[in-house]
């Protein structure tokens, strides 16, 4: 093996990201650089981490604040991988860097590269970003309504009624445009098209549930049954110590995905045949409501991804398949 490729095996990189500043770290050098974040800083960074060929880059999610710089790394050919804030904050407790300032972040996030070795994911495409963040702004919206029509209802104030009644019709109007712009997106694709039509074959998934999927899953059919589970965080983790057997939970992943899914669930539990007759057999034998509805859940993504994954729209033959 060449020096260089040691070099390029032995090389990783932590960035912290803030408004103004990017602060970079590199392993095993212990290098140290600080760059603004503007188009000239992210033009420097690049230029000061391509000779040295990176192993291995890794950001944090950033709500996202990130993407200008994933870009930027992602043309200029850099492996990068954009970290999960949670995972790489517990990793730093299991380091005992308790402090956190955006030096010692952006070494945590070299020392999580070197150790944890992420796989780098596809940045989405420009119209797979638009999607996201209209289906997002939609979600947004709606929670609003939810919020704004419980105001409703405790208020007695006339010119407060009237007030909030305004803002709701105001967002009722928000919410059909963007859902009118959601659904010119998806039909302009052949590819989402075909893959919104093939979701929305399923009882108990409609345009709500296909367009989140579309938008914030694009996994979906790519992967196998345990993956796809544990992306949306529907795989559930053990807590067993010895003798002692805990019960089983669920966390993590598309918690945004989880929330729409557990909607669709309630609905195909009563009138998708293969979800209901799973739901009737759990609930024959005494299973809580709680892990009936999330065994409903995982069965309703199992269904999607082998349906997606083979081009293949619902029918009645596959309750068989999936019962």
């Amino acid at each position: 093996m060449s020096s260089s490729s040691k070099a390029r095996t032995s090389c990783f990189v932590g960035i912290d990201i803030s408004g103004e500043r990017l602060d970079l770290h590199v392993l095993p050098t212990e290098q140290h650089q600080s760059f603004n974040y503007d188009n000239s800083g992210v033009s420097k960074l690049v230029g000061f981490l391509q000779p040295l060929q990176p192993s291995l880059i890794v950001v944090e999610a950033t709500g996202k604040l990130e993407i200008g710089l994933v870009a930027a790394l992602v043309a200029a050919q850099l492996p990068v991988v954009v970290a999960n804030p949670r995972q790489t904050r517990d990793f730093a407790r299991g380091l005992g860097r308790l402090a956190k300032t955006d030096r010692i972040d952006a070494f945590v996030l070299a020392r999580f590269a070197e150790s944890v070795h992420p796989e780098p994911r596809v940045l989405p495409s420009e119209q797979q970003q638009a999607m996201q963040e209209l289906v997002t702004r939609q979600r947004q919206l709606v929670e609003m309504r939810v919020a704004e029509s419980n105001r409703l209802t405790r208020t007695r104030t006339t010119r407060v009624r009237r007030n909030l009644q305004i803002h709701l019709d105001w967002l009722d109007q928000q919410i059909r445009d963007l859902d009118q712009q959601i659904r010119e997106l998806i039909t302009q694709s052949p590819l989402w098209r075909e893959k919104d039509q093939l979701l929305q074959s399923v009882p108990g998934v409609g345009p709500k549930m296909s367009s989140m999927l579309v938008a914030h899953l694009p996994e979906l059919g790519r992967l196998n049954r345990h993956q796809i589970a544990s992306l949306v965080g529907l795989a559930p983790f053990n807590r067993d110590s010895g003798k002692w057997k805990g019960k089983r939970f669920i966390g993590g992943g598309r918690s945004h995905v989880r929330c729409t899914l557990y909607m669709s669930s309630l609905v195909a539990s009563r009138y998708n045949p293969a979800i209901q007759a799973l739901r009737q057999r759990l609930q024959s034998r005494g299973k809580p409501f709680k892990v009936v509805l999330t065994a409903c859940m995982r069965k309703l993504l199992t269904i999607l991804n082998a349906m997606v994954k083979n081009g293949t729209p619902w029918d009645r033959a596959l309750c068989r398949t999936f019962a």
